[in-house]
């Protein structure tokens, strides 16, 4: 039986190859297949790990509480806000908290201007606890201090991306910017952290949280997000819980009401991406994975005009002792090893088009494909192949070796 395999094989590469071009272009729908759907899962896994990386620095037990308004509220004009007291109150009766940090936005303008440049940033008024918290930290300078806060400093530690765009010295400290119409001193540039999902993590001013409620004047509803983190050994889901039901009761919601606050952990988030990553892999995979079905009838086609090319070797191979099934075997692996170069080929194509995309475009974390891609796309190569290779198979099976022997 192994020698008849071997035979069958060394008949079919020396068919396939006697062939080249033909061979080729026959294949080609399977190389441009799996070469599309290798391409896709390259650049989605690659992301997929660079998303994974970045939240796992933030570490698996930091938690984010935002309000949460329904499209249906705000059609109406209605607002679900966090105050301060939420804050005070996660903060007194809050445990297994570690750190914990508000986060108020400015809402007016993140405009940034020094010198006669200008750029639009991100500008946040936290507190010190913030570069535990947010993991963020100094390259150089300082970070913002609990008495900046009590004294409403007007002090600034800014981003890598927003000094570039300000044109500030590499080393900003001591250098003076204006927002919101005020004077700040730059105390501290962040450490680099880079882009994730388009989103610049160093275009970013931090501002101590009671300047920034100064610089918004004395509005009656300021919206807050609150981070924290929590203190090890402490189960993030019982933590959840608790301030679930902290929050509930202070803003008075009936058990029917839903939460007017979103509580996230960064594995939550982690996985909530991982769905998206998933769905838009599945969906553009299943699209150009047609051109898999393309490429198995084009195998079809051309084995059984090989079949017909070969007519009268088959009714010679019956005519000297060869069975059925060692005719079938022979234009099956044929069929096989012409699908499963292809597999091959486009295999190569692919990881090389998804390194090119995700190199051409600035930020984007590289290519990285998965070992069940590879099996995926041999797999189903050689599937198509055995697909699309019985019919013709069949029929180089199935001929009378005295028919055969007498095709001109």
């Amino acid at each position: 039986m192994l020698f008849a395999l071997f035979e069958s094989a060394r008949s079919a590469l020396g068919s396939i190859f006697a062939h080249g071009l033909r061979s080729f272009l026959t294949t080609l729908g399977i190389v441009i297949g799996v070469a599309s759907v290798i391409a896709v899962v390259s650049v989605t896994q690659g992301m997929s790990a660079f998303i994974g990386d970045t939240f796992s620095s933030l570490g698996s037990n930091s938690l984010t509480i935002e309000s949460h308004t329904p499209t249906a509220d705000r059609m109406k004009g209605i607002r679900k806000r966090l105050t301060a007291s939420d804050l005070e109150l996660i903060e007194k009766r809050g445990e297994g908290i570690a750190s914990i940090t508000p986060i108020l936005y400015a809402n007016r303008t993140s405009q940034v201007k020094y010198g006669s440049q200008t750029a639009f940033s991100q500008i946040m008024g936290t507190t010190y606890a913030f570069q535990d918290v947010g993991q963020y930290y100094t390259a150089v300078g300082r970070f913002l201090a609990q008495s900046d806060n009590q004294t409403r400093r007007r002090i600034a530690v800014i981003g890598d991306k927003t000094r570039e765009n300000l044109d500030l010295p590499d080393n900003p400290v001591n250098e003076y910017i204006e927002i919101g119409g005020e004077w700040f001193k730059v105390v501290g540039l962040l450490e680099t952290k880079g882009e994730i999902m388009g989103f610049n993590q160093d275009d970013l001013v931090l501002i101590p949280y009671a300047t920034m409620q100064s610089l918004q004047g004395n509005q009656a509803r300021t919206d807050i997000q609150i981070q924290l983190s929590l203190t090890d050994g402490v189960d993030v889901e019982d933590v959840s819980q608790q301030l679930t039901a902290l929050l509930r009761n202070a803003h008075d919601l009936s058990a029917s009401e839903d939460n007017d606050f979103v509580i996230q952990t960064s594995e939550q988030l982690m996985e909530t991406f991982d769905e998206i990553i998933g769905m838009v892999t599945i969906v553009i995979g299943g699209i150009v994975s047609i051109s898999l079905l393309v490429g198995g009838i084009g195998i079809m086609n051309i084995m059984l005009v090989s079949v017909t090319e070969r007519t009268r070797e088959i009714g010679i191979c019956k005519a000297i002792g060869a069975k059925r099934h060692h005719i079938l075997m022979q234009f099956l692996i044929e069929a096989l090893l012409l699908s499963l170069l292809g597999g091959l080929i486009g295999l190569g194509l692919g990881f090389g088009l998804g390194t090119l995309i995700a190199s051409s475009i600035p930020g984007f974390p590289p290519a990285a494909i998965p070992w069940w891609a590879i099996a995926l796309a041999l797999g189903f190569s050689g599937f198509v192949g055995v697909l699309f290779g019985i019919l013709p198979a069949a029929k180089a099976a199935n001929l009378d070796p005295i028919d055969a022997l007498r095709y001109e």
